[in-house]
């Protein structure tokens, strides 16, 4: 391709796309979405676990959801294509005072970012909500009720196919291998399908972000941290209307997916690294905590091959790093969502889509997601990091 592109984007996973299909809503039609994988969604956005929430201790986090979940529940109005959003809830349950303090804490500033339907609830009514659940150590717990779940894969379809509709370009199978630069900042992008001229650049690259930087002569500090989910087999011993429910003492959290449950549980022991394997150990251990809180799911079948794993893309912070490198013109970042990528995504395009057309963003602070917050000692702190 010998003409420059308005805005090169590298990597067509789900913020990836979300770029796209914003820059192409705001008129920028000229995109190119780069993807290394012959199939978009290969990567993390395939393997999510789907979870969109507002309940977050960080305004800005509150912020970006509260423009995502309107996203996700017009969707297909907006881009022809479902999202699969089902507002079933998030349950947060609390069994230690810090985190009921922590919750009443989050509560009054959801409310004060406008969050309506979001509700401190005692033992009794999360034994209402969920009968099958130990509570003799419960204390109370939080509920919103737009909180639960998309399908990740349909939300990239709708992102990628309306984007497309609207003059963005992708590209499969192209590997980055160099980004050029000269006198003026970013001059474009190599690949294996060729060279990309452009004075944009967005590295959307997942866990492959640090590498992709490291082209540019960035150093990012982002890397890969495997996350495993364990799907059981059908299990009708617990309503399938049960919101996503999440034991704040170890972390674990399950909701329902298809016939069965899905259950998740952020191991303390998992070591850094692109590891994708599905370790027996960990479904081991994720079974037991399940059976502690909710006694009957030691009756519910798991067959471990049908257990997954993928990459989560995480800072030291858990908090992404978005906006231009000063030090690089022309070169935007939209990296280390450590688990919040798909969730967060249309607020991601719209942020980057802002800032790359205009300069500056209404929707949140971003300042406190760049990139120089690490050196300068700035990390952000949540309460509320699954």
């Amino acid at each position: 391709m010998s003409a420059t592109a308005d805005v090169v984007i590298i990597g067509a996973g789900i913020v990836g796309a979300s770029i796209a299909w914003h820059l192409t809503s705001a008129g920028c039609r000229n995109v190119i979405l780069l993807e290394r994988e012959t199939q978009p969604g290969a990567g993390s956005t395939g393997k999510s676990m789907g979870g969109v929430r507002a309940q977050f201790s960080l305004a800005a986090d509150i912020r970006m959801s509260r423009y995502s979940i309107p996203v996700f529940r017009d969707f297909e109005a907006l881009t022809g294509h479902p999202s699969g959003y089902r507002p079933r809830g998030y349950l947060f349950v609390a069994t230690q005072p810090r985190h009921v303090e922590a919750l009443r804490a989050n509560h009054a500033r959801q409310l004060a970012e406008g969050v309506r339907d979001v509700r401190l609830i005692s033992r009794d009514e999360i034994v209402a909500l969920v009968p099958q659940l130990r509570a003799d150590d419960v204390l109370g717990g939080s509920l919103c009720a737009s909180d639960g779940f998309v399908d990740p894969h349909s939300v990239l379809t709708g992102f990628l196919k309306r984007a497309a509709e609207q003059g963005a370009q992708l590209v499969r199978g192209a590997r980055v291998t160099g980004i050029d630069r000269d006198s003026q900042g970013i001059a474009g992008v190599r690949t294996s399908r060729g060279s990309f001229p452009s004075r944009v650049v967005v590295n959307a690259a997942g866990a492959w972000a640090a590498e992709v930087a490291a082209l540019a002569g960035v150093q990012l500090p982002v890397e890969p941290l495997r996350r495993t989910l364990v799907p059981t087999e059908s299990f009708d011993r617990i309503s399938h209307d049960v919101p996503m429910t999440v034991d704040m003492a170890t972390g674990f959290h399950f909701r329902p997916e298809g016939l069965g449950f899905l259950m998740a549980w952020n191991d303390p022991a998992e070591t850094l690294g692109f590891k994708l394997g599905v370790d027996r150990g960990f479904i081991e251990k994720v079974l037991a905590l399940a059976a502690d809180r909710v006694p009957v799911f030691a009756e519910a079948e798991v067959n471990p091959s049908r257990a997954w794993s993928g990459l989560y893309e995480v800072t030291p912070d858990h908090h992404p790093i978005l906006g231009p490198v000063p030090q690089v013109p022309g070169l935007f970042l939209a990296n280390g969502f450590s688990g919040h990528g798909v969730m967060h995504s249309p607020a991601t395009g719209k942020i980057l889509a802002d800032l790359i057309l205009e300069g500056r963003t209404s929707l949140t602070d971003v300042r406190q997601f760049d990139l120089a917050r690490f050196p300068e000692g700035r990390l952000v702190e949540d309460t509320l990091v699954l």
